[in-house]
């Protein structure tokens, strides 16, 4: 059977009688037989959990435990589907995420299971994994093998995680058993994944990426995982070297907040050979290469899986890469539909027709986006006319066409009738020595458009200058005036989801209202920042009244 057609639970199956270390987690290690019997033994429990009749899902609210990857394991066997459910969601939100996938089963543990207090879960049957009444019934089913259910194949429902959204509760995206196992297959070849490999999954299991990229090409290729219950930067390292660990993938500020920990002259001395993910950017992958020895690779696939961009030997800096093989992706301005220029720079690198070339990227082609759950109108919004399928992502291309992401869809800034990239210019702001992370985002302009707004966490024990930053700024050749920040909000640390993502939409509705922490600016003339006073906030606003445009102030 070829590698497209497989079903995950095959992949599972397949470790069955490898007695090589297969799991590692804190001071336990499980072999890949006895992962794959536990999974068989959970998979057996689930066939006579779940009813007929009703859809085969169960939640799991866990940190990276290993009775995360067992649950998937069995799910993938039985033919259930799993929701990732993340612990920092609280009440009616998290109780919403459960009831609306329609779990008949939730597994979660003593420490979570207060989070599930006063929650109206008609139907839903708690399991909590660390206690003898779950011990005892799951016993009966230890010893099983494991079995394919007659039903599953390729089109099997497998995961229903949730994509993140700056507005509306989050969406159920779909991902069936033959597009995990292609996934893990293709990330196989990409990075040469040997059986000999371990795989450190410290991202979260509840979200895809540590699933599809992380845990499936462990799984294609035999390879050995070590699990973090959480994410720490403190602790990577020593896990990376008490683990053996080979390939890790990242999202968010991750890297950044590795970035910050105390540098040491044995930094380099760890087994690592890739890490993968995003949002890391050009210059700090290029810092945390030189410092630990390890390559990161950026790419770009929307969480939905609708479209996906490779890193090329030859992908010029700042580029992503060039639209996998089987994408037909395009850069579209969103209203006429009609195709951007290709991006033109001057000798500086500086992207100079950011207005024409920054649009949203578009899959013209067979997209693998599989849908989400009882979610028509968010379906719609993805696939339009023609079947295209639109990520919500902000790209432009060069003349050669590689693509550079410019930020997402609801992140573009438009100052003085100009589209600019802020992912471009987070790219430019992270050479700031001083920055442990950078946000960069648009905030209203009294007048029309917006302005650039930025926020920066500096590194431990360093305050922020604004004369350093001002002539730091000067210096950056690919700098356009209209680029420079007119306000910089610094923050202890950066506000950030359970994913390690910026809540740039949380910052973007303080603007220059939000908190109480440090906020500079430079006044339209002035060549250096200074504080904003509590006057010229409300002399702000009080243009906006003035030019009707108050609606759009953020919270004060």
């Amino acid at each position: 059977m070829g590698s497209d057609t497989r079903t995950f639970a095959e992949l599972v199956q397949a470790r069955w009688g490898d007695h090589r270390p297969g799991l590692a987690y804190e001071d336990q290690t499980l072999s890949h037989h006895e992962v794959t019997a536990g999974a068989a033994a959970r998979a057996a429990l689930l066939a006579d959990l779940l009813p007929a009749g009703a859809e085969r899902h169960l939640g799991v609210l866990l940190d990276n435990t290993p009775e995360f990857p067992q649950w998937l394991a069995a799910a993938a066997l039985s033919g259930a589907a799993v929701a990732g459910l993340n612990p920092t969601r609280r009440g009616a939100e998290l109780a919403r995420d459960i009831t609306h996938t329609e779990c008949r089963v939730l597994v979660t543990d003593r420490a979570h299971l207060p989070l599930l207090d006063g929650l109206a879960l008609p139907g839903v049957r708690v399991l909590v994994t660390d206690t003898g009444a779950y011990a005892e019934l799951l016993a009966p089913y230890r010893g099983a093998e494991p079995e394919i259910a007659a039903h599953v194949g390729p089109g099997s429902r497998m995961l229903l995680y949730f994509t993140s959204g700056s507005t509306g509760a989050p969406k159920a995206a779909l991902c069936s058993q033959g597009r995990l196992a292609a996934a893990g297959h293709s990330l196989v070849g990409t990075f040469g994944v040997r059986p000999d490999d371990v795989h450190y999954v410290c991202m979260p299991l509840f979200h895809g990426n540590a699933v599809i990229a992380d845990w499936a090409p462990a799984v294609a290729a035999g390879a050995g995982v070590a699990l973090r219950r959480r994410f720490s930067a403190s602790a990577f390292l020593p896990d990376v070297r008490r683990y053996g660990a080979t390939y890790f993938t990242y999202v968010g500020r991750a890297v950044q907040y590795l970035l910050a920990t105390e540098e040491r002259a044995d930094d380099k001395d760890n087994p690592l050979r890739v890490g993968f993910g995003t949002e890391a950017g050009a210059v700090d992958a290029a810092r945390f290469e030189a410092r630990f020895g390890v390559r990161l690779v950026e790419g770009y696939g929307s969480s939905e899986g609708g479209a996906a961009v490779q890193r090329t030997v030859d992908t010029p800096p700042g580029a992503i890469g060039r639209p996998a093989p089987h994408d037909d992706l395009v850069v579209l301005d969103p209203d006429t539909r009609a195709e951007c220029p290709p991006a033109v720079f001057d000798t500086g690198g500086r992207l100079v027709n950011g207005a024409e070339a920054i649009g949203e990227l578009v899959n013209r082609g067979r997209s693998p986006f599989e849908g989400y759950w009882r979610n028509d109108a968010a379906y719609a919004e993805r696939v339009r006319e023609h079947g295209w399928y639109w990520t919500g992502d902000l790209f432009y291309r060069d003349a050669e066409g590689f693509l550079y992401f410019a930020g997402r869809g609801d992140d573009k800034i438009r100052v003085d009738s100009e589209n600019l990239a802020p992912a471009m210019i987070e790219n430019i702001l992270a050479r700031w020595p001083d920055a442990a992370a950078v946000a960069v985002y648009g905030v209203p302009d009294p007048v029309a458009g917006d302005q650039v707004m930025a926020t920066l966490a500096p590194r431990e024990g360093v305050s922020f200058d604004p004369l350093a930053f001002g002539e730091f700024l000067l210096g950056q050749g690919d700098l356009g005036t209209k680029m420079a920040p007119r306000f910089v909000r610094v923050v202890d640390r950066m506000p950030v989801t359970a994913t390690n993502k910026v809540r740039r939409g949380e910052l973007r509705r303080e603007g220059f209202w939000g908190g109480a922490d440090e906020l500079w600016w430079r006044p339209p003339g002035a060549a250096a920042y200074r504080v904003l006073t509590s006057g010229e906030r409300e002399g702000l606003a009080a243009a906006f009244r003035e030019r009707g445009r108050g609606h759009l102030l953020g919270p004060r």
